[in-house]
Order: C-alpha cells, then sequence, then structure tokens
C-alpha cells in the first residue's frame, strides 16, 4: 500500500497539480499587494484622497468608530470597502489569467500543425485480391 500510494503521489498531474497552488498563491500574495499598495491608493486619491479599506456601514447602534479596526470591535458591520478592494483583487487576477491563456493560444496556432500520417498499408490479402479484379476485368 506504502507503494501505491508514493507511485500515486509522484504521479505527473499531482507533482503539477501541487506546483500550480504554490505558485498560484504567490501571485495571489503579489496581486494582493499590486491592489492594496498601488492600485487602491491611485483610485482612492482620483475620488478625493478616500480609503476604501475604511469604508463600513454599523449594523447596530453600538458602532461608532470611525475605522473599520475599531468598529469591528463595537459590533457587527457591513465591510463594503474591503469587498470593493476584492472585487478589484478578483479583476485583476482574472485579467491576468486571461492574457495568459490568451498568450498560451496564440502560440499553440503558430506551431505548424503536424503532417497527417500517411495511412497503413492494406493487408497482403487485401492487394492480392486487388490484383485479381484488375486482371479479371482487363478479359
Amino acid at each position: 500500500m506504502l507503494q501505491e500510494f508514493k507511485d500515486f503521489a509522484m504521479k505527473g498531474n499531482v507533482v503539477d497539480l501541487a506546483i500550480g497552488v504554490i505558485i498560484g498563491a504567490a501571485f495571489g500574495k503579489i496581486v494582493d499587494s499590486l491592489v492594496n499598495d498601488i492600485i487602491m491608493p491611485i483610485i482612492g486619491a482620483i475620488f478625493g484622497g478616500l480609503d476604501f479599506s475604511n469604508y463600513f456601514l454599523g449594523l447596530s447602534k453600538a458602532v461608532t468608530a470611525t475605522s473599520l479596526l475599531d468598529a469591528k470591535k463595537q459590533g457587527a458591520v457591513l465591510a463594503y470597502g474591503s469587498f470593493i478592494t476584492m472585487v478589484v483583487n478578483f479583476l485583476i487576477i482574472a485579467f491576468v489569467l486571461f492574457l495568459v491563456v490568451r498568450a498560451l493560444n496564440t502560440l499553440k496556432k503558430s506551431e505548424p500543425a503536424p503532417a497527417p500520417a500517411a495511412p497503413p498499408a492494406p493487408p497482403r490479402a487485401e492487394v492480392l485480391l486487388e490484383q485479381i479484379r484488375d486482371a479479371l476485368a482487363k478479359q
């Protein structure tokens, strides 16, 4: 059973999937930083210096804080600013993946298609029957 598990774990698909997950997690961190540290501050500056991460709506009268972190300590809040940031994050990831898939498809199309394989030679019995048929047709 141990050998079976080893064979399964070392198959190309499992290893490729593990590498993909690790790279995906690292790529997610890069995109998070891009959104939170570069794009959202620019969007905030365009809209008058607004910080989207602190946009929230208190769901009870007990929430009186002006920052999201303090407001969460006071009670339930609807953090729609964080949601906007996550939507922008998702759109960037989806767009980058679209560009990658599009580039891969372009590379696949640019490769010349392999020449179709020649049909296999007919069996010897079939060749002999064709020769007999042709000989009879000549008579």
